[in-house]
Formats: structure tokens, C-alpha cells, sequence
């Protein structure tokens, strides 16, 4: 068995160490170098595509391949090729006879080396920023079909939906070795990366994504149709409104949190339920002090809650209101008006939900990047499909307590309210408020602030899961319907 290679250029001095590496290696039966104009790297042959991930730069390599299996390498990254890791990955495919395989690494950042798991593909890992590290060896034969299988012309989706082909033609399989190393470029930290796909800059590229996950979900079943259930609202409840705020040592922000709720000016009677889990740091002494009877404080008796336990501990209490609303222990709603706008949006749109739009800024309330978080590719039609692609759904979150109460939120401390939302976009319709409502305040404190490998990874695979269990749930919903 022979592999083609495809390695996208880097620059002539990078893009050579790499072909040199893979001349010495007898599997290798050719060598391309992917490139937005003719080049010359001795014993390669020039392909001149569009962008690496495009689907015009997918079908030349399509067209090149006629091994046995190709070897994709299209990071643009500088690439060490470890000991016999294609013969590895030749061994390993025989056996699966996967559609395509990825393996950990070892990433070298600044001078210093480190491994990098990957973490296993799933039915719902569907996010477009999977990350695959940086080689995958794919079947020919998935290539081939590429064409036939895929007829948007994108600048940025082309890569994407190759890999979206490949699961629905059999198995994606991770290798749990270090076979390569990749040097790493962006030395920022998690909190600094997560919100990028989001910028401005990024749009036309999450406009493509999501045209290929549609289609993907149209073939495998999933896809959601545009006919979402409105509700009719109960009666009965103590209040219109509930803020809920779990919090657990937060002294330095949960002050300004609580008062930007009471400060609320609205035509509804509202109260804010925090649930105080355990705090040892004055967070609870200074919740005693307030004397306003809108606040009620409590400590569960539970010691074993996450954020979404404390949740469900708000929502179930008598005293929440008709609809419950999201205010983490570190953030501010944007000004007096936010919760009269959620509220308007619910009998406005009779949803299930409300999600708002976000400003991001420091603890003087500067905006800092990327400013305002709309989720703009939620769309009324879409959003619920879209969903399944996208990491989070925005914020403020807010319910309608009935369906709050019949879902349960997870018991999670991450990817809870994400849970929530896919299980309601399901069948309800979602309201969107698109113009700032909250502030998001980001500080060395935020727990998502700075992430080791190991937590990211964790984070992905739950929220894979989720997108697994919703997807598995949509499926099982259009059988049922069709």
C-alpha cells in the first residue's frame, strides 16, 4: 500500500523540510505541494489551489490522488514526521479500515515541546474546529466520492465537508499516539481563542460552515424544518420574572452582579433567586446584608452541585417566576432595561427561550475584542441546526419555567445551558435579542480564563456528547414524524 501526500505551502525554506522528510519514506508515493501560485521544492510536484480549506483546493486533491490512501497535511504549519508514523497509520487503517485517521501530537511552542491529545470523533462532533492535528490519512476512495457528494463552492468549507463525507462513509478514528509535531504559532490563551469564530472577520466563513452542516444533517436525517412550536404561558406564578445567579466564591464581582438585577426598572414584579454554593471567602456575609425581600438567598443543602445543580435548584423553588433568567457571579446586564427586553421577547414571540446579545469587556467595563457577541448565524429558520455546529448559543439565557422544569437542566458545571438549549431547539421556538443586553466582564478568574490541555479536551468531549445525545434525539424525532 502507497500514499499521496498533499502538504500545503509555508514558505520555501518550511514547505522543502517537509517534502525532504517525506522523500525518505518508501510508502510515499507522491508529493504535492498545495500553493496559491506556482512554486518550485525540489521533488514535489506544484498544484496551484485556492485557500487550503477550499473545496476547489479539495477536488485537485481528489483529482491527484490514486493511491491507496492521501496524506493530508494542510495546517500550514512547520510538520516533524515521527518514527514510522505512516507506517503506523497504514498498519492501523488496515485493520479499521477507517475513512480517515488522526493522531495526537506533540506541539512545540516556543521552543519548548509538549503533547497534545486529541480527543475521540464522535456521531456529534460536529463543531468545525474539531481539531484533527495536523495530519490526517484519508482513503482514496472517500476522496473520489467528493465531487458527486459535494456541490457548494466554498472558500472555507471545502475541508469541512470532506471530513462530514467521511463519517457518514464509515468510521473517523483517532490514534492515541504522538506521531507527529506540529510547531504552534498563536501562543494565546483558551480564553483569549474562544471567541474568534464569532468576529466579524469571521463571518462569511461561519456563513459557509453552516451551509455544509446543513447539508450534512439533511442527509443523515437530522435536519430540524423550520415549523418550531410557540407556547401558551400558565398563570400561577409568583412572579413574572426570576434572575437566577449561582455563585460560589465571588466576592470580588458578585456585589456589582446583584446590584445590576435590582437596579431593573420594569413593568413586572421580578425577584433574583442566587444560590450560594458553600462559599468560604465572604461571598455569603455579604449576601446576608442585603435587606431587599426581591433577593432570595440560598445554600443548598447539597454538596454535590454544579453550576446546572444549582440551577435546577433555583428554577424548582416555589418562588421562581414564569420565566427564569441567566446573570453568571462575574457579569452585568448591560443596563436598567435587559430583563423588561427578555420578558417583551417572550410574549412578543411566545418562545421557549430567550438568548441575547453580549458585549465583552474588562472590569472598567471597557469593550475589549471582539466587543459585541450577537450569534448572528442564529437564524429563525436555521438556528436549531446550526446549533449542533457552534460551541454556544450566547447569553443571557433565559426560560420559560414550565419547559425548564419538564427538560432538567444537566447537573454540569460546563456545557449545562448548552444542553438546555439544543434539548429546546429541538421543538420550541427560540427568541434571539441582538442588540447588547449583558456584559460579559473577562478577568484572570473566568474558568474558561486560561485552560491546560487536558480541561479543553474535556470540555470538548462532554460538549460532543451533548451533540451526540441531541443528535441521536433528532434522528429518533424525524422517524417518528416521517
Amino acid at each position: 500500500m502507497q500514499i499521496d501526500s498533499f502538504i500545503a505551502w509555508i514558505g520555501l525554506k518550511e514547505t522543502q523540510d517537509i517534502v525532504d522528510q517525506l522523500r525518505q519514506l518508501p510508502l510515499v508515493r507522491s508529493i504535492y505541494v498545495l500553493a496559491p501560485k506556482p512554486v518550485e521544492v525540489a521533488g514535489a510536484n506544484c498544484l496551484t489551489t485556492g485557500l487550503p480549506l477550499s473545496t476547489q483546493t479539495i477536488k485537485t486533491i481528489t483529482e491527484h490522488a490514486q493511491s491507496d490512501y492521501a496524506l493530508l497535511a494542510l495546517n500550514e504549519k512547520q510538520l516533524t514526521i515521527g518514527q514510522f508514523a505512516l507506517e503506523r497509520l497504514i498498519q492501523l487503517a488496515d485493520y479499521t479500515d477507517a475513512t480517515m485517521l488522526y493522531t495526537d501530537y506533540y506541539e512545540e511552542k516556543e521552543g519548548v515541546l509538549a503533547a497534545h491529545p486529541v480527543i475521540a470523533y464522535q456521531e456529534g462532533s460536529l463543531r468545525d474546529d474539531f481539531n484533527f492535528g495536523p495530519v490526517q490519512l484519508y482513503r482514496t476512495d472517500v476522496l473520489k466520492t467528493f465531487e458527486a457528494a459535494v456541490t457548494g463552492d466554498w472558500n472555507h468549507a471545502g475541508y469541512y465537508a470532506l471530513r462530514l463525507l467521511a463519517s457518514r462513509m464509515g468510521e473517523i478514528t483517532r490514534v492515541p499516539e504522538l506521531l507527529f509535531t506540529m510547531a504552534e504559532t498563536d501562543t494565546r490563551k483558551s480564553g483569549e481563542k474562544l471567541f474568534d469564530y464569532v468576529t466579524s472577520s469571521a463571518r462569511e466563513r461561519q456563513i459557509e460552515l453552516e451551509q455544509a452542516c446543513t447539508v450534512h444533517l439533511q442527509k443523515i436525517g437530522a435536519f430540524l424544518k423550520p415549523d418550531f412550536k410557540t407556547v401558551q404561558f400558565e398563570d400561577g406564578f409568583p412572579v413574572e420574572a426570576t434572575v437566577v445567579i449561582p455563585v460560589r466564591n465571588r466576592i470580588k464581582t458578585i456585589k456589582d452582579a446583584v446590584d445590576s438585577v435590582l437596579s431593573q426598572n420594569c413593568n413586572f414584579a421580578f425577584n433574583l433567586i442566587i444560590i450560594d454554593n458553600h462559599s468560604t471567602d465572604g461571598t455569603t456575609e455579604l449576601l446576608q446584608s442585603y435587606t431587599d425581600d426581591r433577593l432570595i438567598h440560598l445554600i443548598p443543602e447539597r454538596n454535590d452541585l454544579g453550576i446546572g445543580g444549582c440551577w435546577n435548584e433555583a428554577v424548582f423553588h416555589p418562588q421562581c417566576g414564569r420565566f427564569a433568567v441567566q446573570l453568571d457571579s462575574d457579569d452585568l446586564y448591560f443596563d436598567e432595561t435587559t430583563l423588561q427586553q427578555v420578558v417583551d421577547k417572550f410574549h412578543e414571540e411566545q418562545c421557549a427561550m430567550v438568548i441575547g446579545s453580549y458585549q465583552m469587556c474588562n472590569f472598567k467595563l471597557e469593550e475589549i475584542p471582539p466587543g459585541l457577541i450577537e450569534h448572528r448565524e442564529w437564524t429563525p429558520e436555521n438556528g436549531p441546526n446550526n446549533a449542533l455546529r457552534i460551541n454556544g448559543l450566547g447569553a443571557p439565557r433565559a426560560f420559560y419555567t414550565p419547559i425548564y422544569r419538564d427538560i432538567r437542566i444537566p447537573n454540569t458545571s460546563y456545557g449545562e445551558d448548552y444542553a438546555m438549549g439544543l434539548a429546546i431547539s429541538r421543538q420550541w421556538k427560540i427568541g434571539r435579542i441582538y442588540n447588547p443586553i449583558y456584559r460579559c466582564r473577562r478577568w484572570e478568574d473566568n474558568s474558561d480564563a486560561s485552560l491546560d490541555i487536558n480541561k479543553q479536551n474535556a470540555h470538548n468531549q462532554y460538549k460532543d456528547g451533548l451533540r451526540t445525545f441531541e443528535l441521536k434525539a433528532r434522528l429518533k424525532l424525524n422517524k417518528l414524524e416521517s
